[in-house]
């Protein structure tokens, strides 16, 4: 019995203490499941105290037992902060994942108009962080040489100065390897040679595809930055300015370059 709760403080200060940052280092545990486990120790728990109340338990002195179950009553008063906490951030996570597949579905309804597409005919926008990618998280999975190849050939056009190349090649590539380990890089890609053929709507919609399809990628902030160049350029300025403003909510630590390059455009827009 005493080695059984021994067991148990340790689980449940391990809970209480690590089960955040263990979910910060690892993507295989969700929120659901660190709330899962939470509640599975206030199980034992009671059970436990069910055990030390009860008579005749072996392996523990009575005198011990009020100590023991004043240690049971602070750790489940954790446990519980702790489950309010994960409650807290999976309803965050939810509200956060929603008004952005909003204002994913708003510009995607702005930039059909602004093509004369048929509005009528959008679908469900795809969730943010699209379908798993191949060889990110573990990097089992060496890219296909002949993958690499066509993203080169693209990369080559687009350093070149070869725009029309360049966006028919990384549109092609996405075409022949979506969901793959370098598709965001490729959409963000094809919008900058998009947009050196001055074709903004286009441009836009391949750096939003860039953004919603890895909002937490390297290449997501860049893409939404310019993203909101190219609204601006379809003159879509309050759209524009609300794009950069989301750059500094999602995005605390993006590099001093691209940080100089947001407050630009926003002083050349005159956002508010």
């Amino acid at each position: 019995m005493v080695s059984f709760l021994r067991g148990i403080f340790a689980a449940a200060v391990i809970c209480c203490t690590g089960v955040l940052p263990a979910y910060a280092q690892t993507q295989a545990v969700t929120l659901e499941d660190v709330r899962l486990d939470i509640a599975t120790l206030s199980e034992i728990m009671q059970v436990l105290r069910s055990e030390l109340l009860a008579t005749g338990n072996s392996g523990v002195l009575q005198e011990s037992v009020g100590t023991i179950l004043q240690r049971l009553n602070a750790l489940e008063a954790d446990l519980s902060a702790a489950l309010g906490l994960v409650e807290a951030l999976e309803f965050r996570v939810v509200q956060i994942a929603d008004d952005a597949l909003r204002r994913i579905s708003d510009l995607e309804f702005r930039l059909t108009e602004l093509e004369g597409g048929d509005t009528g005919a959008l679908g469900t926008p795809v969730p943010l962080g699209g379908q798993p990618k191949i060889g990110i998280n573990n990097g089992a999975q060496q890219l296909a040489s002949d993958e690499k190849r066509s993203f080169d050939a693209g990369l080559a056009l687009l350093d070149a100065g070869d725009f029309q190349a360049a966006a028919e090649q990384f549109e092609r590539f996405t075409a022949d390897y979506p969901g793959g380990p370098l598709t965001t890089e490729a959409q963000y890609r094809r919008g900058l040679a998009l947009a050196g053929l001055q074709d903004w709507g286009t441009a836009a919609r391949n750096y939003l595809d860039a953004f919603s399809g890895a909002p937490d990628g390297p290449f997501a902030a860049v893409s939404l930055s310019e993203l909101a160049r190219s609204l601006a350029e379809l003159g879509q300025i309050d759209q524009a300015c609300l794009t950069l403003d989301e750059i500094g909510i999602r995005y605390q630590n993006v590099s001093v370059d691209l940080g100089a390059q947001i407050l630009g455009q926003k002083q050349l827009l005159a956002c508010p």
